[in-house]
């Protein structure tokens, strides 16, 4: 559009369409207070692209966009139908990728789940697939790197609550996190040399 023509356009009453679709005329003659279904669907697809999310989280940020709830449980009724959305498949994929990448223990998992509003049972019999060897294991790989780490001068009480409260922080219950500890700290001191 040439330089003025806008100004031109006022003075005639002609409507210039905004760059970037700021017009609020349209805007609102689009869509009616609270959206469309269509509309609702859009934005679960896009919020859906970046990564799986629960029917909660997909719910709380549709009502953050003014979205009502019928036109909100109508879209997202529809995404369960043809399984966009399944709960339990999103619990599964959580907690294998929190478990495996950020060594979560369950107790972290079950709390995460819980914030993003999976049921109780979904989230059961995903954190049912990590084993107990499975959280030693990897609270074990977690000690081992932190151990690395640490000052060699540190008291061993020290060491063990230092160790301890990093895997409580993480998810991991109280008598997992002693044995594996204590388990480590004996490995390490039988692989320092023998003094002669």
């Amino acid at each position: 559009m040439a330089a003025g023509s806008e100004e031109g356009a006022r003075q005639t009453g002609t409507a210039v369409p905004r760059v970037g679709g700021d017009d609020p005329r349209s805007r609102a003659e689009r869509s009616p207070q609270g959206g469309t279904v269509e509309q609702a669907k859009e934005a679960c697809l896009r919020l859906l692209a970046v990564r799986a999310r629960s029917r909660a989280e997909l719910a709380q940020r549709l009502a953050a966009k003014g979205f009502t709830p019928e036109i909100t449980e109508r879209a997202l009724d529809r995404f369960t139908e043809v399984g966009l959305i399944d709960d339990a498949a999103f619990a599964e994929q959580w907690v294998h990728s929190r478990h495996t990448f950020s060594g979560k223990g369950k107790q972290a998992l079950a709390q995460e789940l819980r914030r993003k509003g999976v049921s109780q049972s979904d989230a059961a019999s995903a954190l049912d697939a990590i084993t107990h060897d499975d959280e030693e294991q990897r609270a074990t790989e977690l000690v081992r790197r932190k151990l690395r780490t640490m000052p060699t001068n540190l008291d061993r009480d020290k060491t063990i609550r230092r160790l301890v409260a990093m895997l409580a922080r993480r998810g991991y219950n109280q008598s997992t996190a002693f044995t594996v500890v204590k388990a480590e700290l004996a490995q390490a001191q039988s692989d320092l040399p023998d003094p002669d």
